[in-house]
């Protein structure tokens, strides 16, 4: 796209910084997720304690939902809230438009993550929330992320696109 069109200047507009509302870990598969208050995320291992580990594209390293999204579910699903562990995502972050990430870098923590693409809701969904589950998520499923810099992400702690140049050379 030229970037002196109109459309690739909205998509550079600056974007306001979210926060980190709820961290989750899968240590086993099928297994519930356990809230934890801190995390650590390493380029090769991804987060740590989480059981994820595709090592060879490491393209779902970390997933990344909107708290606003975890809304819109549970009104398409008639519930009055559903909980971020339910939908098996590692991060839930509220006051930013996770998509505005599309092919950027990131800052999360202390972390430098690379979004990857959208987490699209699997077949669990239908059996986690009944019939309706898998439509329920779709297009609301969050993103995918891998972990390029090395850091801790906390509760509270701000999460925003990283337009450092000099980051971006260097990696």
């Amino acid at each position: 796209m030229n970037p002196a069109a109109p459309l690739a200047r909205l998509l550079d507009a600056p974007q306001r910084p979210g926060l980190v509302v709820w961290i989750g870990l899968r240590p086993v598969r099928y297994r519930p997720l356990v809230p934890v208050a801190t995390a650590d995320m390493d380029p090769e291992k991804g987060l740590d304690g989480d059981h994820y580990r595709n090592r060879v594209t490491r393209a779902r390293q970390v997933t990344l939902i909107q708290s606003e999204q975890l809304a819109a579910i549970a009104a398409y699903l008639g519930l009055p809230q559903v909980e971020p562990g339910r939908l098996r995502r590692n991060i839930v972050v509220s006051g930013i438009n996770l998509l505005a990430l599309k092919g950027r870098r990131f800052r999360l923590g202390t972390a430098v993550l690379m979004h990857t693409g959208e987490c699209h809701p699997c077949s669990r969904m239908e059996a986690e929330f009944g019939p309706g589950g898998y439509n329920a998520v779709r297009g609301h499923g969050g993103i995918t992320a891998r972990v390029l810099s090395a850091g801790r992400v906390r509760l509270g702690d701000p999460i925003a696109r990283d337009d450092d140049p000099e980051l971006t050379t260097a990696l």
